[in-house]
């Protein structure tokens, strides 16, 4: 582990968000020594966790000007990872004694809010955080510094904007809210509905219509299985499979598979690359989202290009601006919290002066070979902070830098056996599983972090299949 024997030096940092990647960020600073001020725009912590039935005015999200509704979670969603390996490395998610509370292994949305409301109270993180308040302008003000510009949003007598200097800026303000739309021809001509799936909350106005869904990652599969129980019919579009692709989705009457579309025409129909054609009334994205700073300036420094957020040693640290200006939570398919942690970590200790960068030619050098690494293997550069399975290996030289322990055996055994579960029983992983000697080893971890009483019980519900 790279450290300096110099003394540590406590910084004044602003983090920006306070759901998950925004706790713990706060917390491991917090930790370390510095001076933490959390801004967040919602009444609560938790951010895309936190479930709101109200949607976009802009169904599809385009309008730069639309009011922001940071959650895209939908009414019926539970997790796609089992509990056990959801939760941060020394504050386990475990089923809580409360009627109240989601005991199944892979809960409901709420079940996640509470785990991390739960969380921000035993660490004291809310008194860091500033409610209601929204970060309009992050820019450099010389010297090393950074200048914060906010605003109350719960203030409508004093509409002002406040202007504060820190050392040091966390970017957590998630990748949820900003859609990506699917390019389909003639869809100006075309006279349905659409929308993406972050403004999707209950299937009630499906009812006897329609639907062709595009996407194949897992708000495409739990919403088309959500809204074939009130459409006529539901067609799942893929470019993630070939052209001839046509086939009904075993278990149901009204849902079928598709390729990708081909066009789509003014009299209503849209035509799939298979040569079928399905005269819709409703288009959805679920083709996922793009990273959107839209308070950041650092002068063309930091960019957004086909969703590789550049340049970033590690998909952390701005080259040219690390450590002062960094980023939590940028990698995607991935067990969330624990890298989140593990980020968080790194960057608190590099910002004390504990732990060392590599110089700023090294760190460019690094992400040059990421991007020549991945042009080479044929990888979109919308891939770039793709992990699946590099996880592990990113975890681990997370740990090695921060002197801690690395990625649990466990946790990657356990991710690894979801994903297989999943393919086999695609329409009941979250309630029969295979796994038991792996849950029964994380309960006896938990041992160091909770009571034996407490590990008991939650052994014996996650053994117990919830519906």
């Amino acid at each position: 582990m790279p450290t300096s024997p110099r003394p540590t030096k406590s910084r004044r940092v602003a983090v920006i968000g306070a759901g998950a990647a925004g706790l713990v960020a706060a917390r491991e600073l917090h930790r370390e020594g510095h001076a933490v001020v959390v801004f967040e725009r919602g009444n609560q912590v938790g951010g895309t966790w936190v479930y709101t039935p109200q949607v976009e005015p802009d169904p599809l999200g385009l309008d730069p000007t639309r009011p922001i509704v940071v959650s895209s979670l939908y009414s019926s969603l539970r997790t796609n990872l089992p509990r056990e390996c959801m939760g941060f490395r020394d504050y386990p998610f475990i089923v809580r004694q409360d009627e109240e509370r989601d005991p199944r292994r892979f809960p409901g949305h709420r079940e996640l809010l509470m785990y991390l409301k739960d969380f921000a109270t035993e660490f004291g993180i809310e008194e860091m955080v500033r409610f209601e308040t929204e970060v309009v302008k992050v820019g450099m003000a010389g010297n090393g510094k950074w200048k914060v510009r906010s605003k109350r949003s719960s203030d409508k007598i004093n509409v002002g904007f406040d202007d504060e200097i820190y050392d040091a800026v966390v970017v957590c303000n998630g990748h949820y809210t900003e859609p990506r739309i699917a390019h389909i021809p003639g869809i100006n001509l075309w006279p349905g509905k659409q929308l993406h799936s972050h403004n999707y909350r209950v299937p009630d106005p499906f009812r006897d219509q329609v639907v062709i869904l595009i996407g194949s990652s897992a708000s495409a599969v739990d919403i088309s299985r959500d809204i074939a129980g009130v459409a006529k019919e539901v067609h799942v579009a893929s470019r993630a499979v070939a052209d001839e692709t046509y086939m009904k989705q075993p278990g149901y009457d009204n849902m079928w598979r598709h390729s990708m579309i081909e066009c789509a025409c003014e009299d209503g129909t849209v035509i799939f690359r298979n040569g079928k054609g399905i005269l819709a009334d409703v288009i959805m994205h679920c083709t996922g989202y793009k990273y959107h700073f839209p308070f950041l300036e650092t002068n063309g420094t930091v960019s957004v290009d086909d969703n590789r957020v550049d340049p970033l040693y590690k998909h952390t640290f701005p080259c040219s601006l690390a450590p002062w200006l960094s980023f939590i939570g940028i990698p995607w398919k991935i067990v969330p919290f624990p890298v989140f942690e593990l980020q968080s970590k790194w960057v608190a200790g590099v910002l004390s002066g504990r732990i060392m960068l590599p110089s700023q030619e090294e760190m460019m050098e690094d992400v040059k070979t990421l991007y020549l690494t991945i042009g080479a293997s044929g990888i979109p550069k919308r891939y770039t902070h793709f992990m699946d399975e590099a996880q592990f290996e990113y975890c681990n030289w997370l740990a090695a830098q921060c002197g801690c322990s690395g990625y649990e055996k466990w946790r990657e055994q356990m991710f690894c056996a979801c994903n297989k579960n999943r393919r086999v029983r695609p329409e009941t992983y979250r309630d029969e599983w295979d796994d038991h000697d792996l849950v029964l080893q994380t309960h006896q971890e938990f041992t160091k972090y909770t009571s034996t009483t407490v590990n008991d019980k939650c052994r014996s519900e996650s053994f117990t299949v919830q519906r």
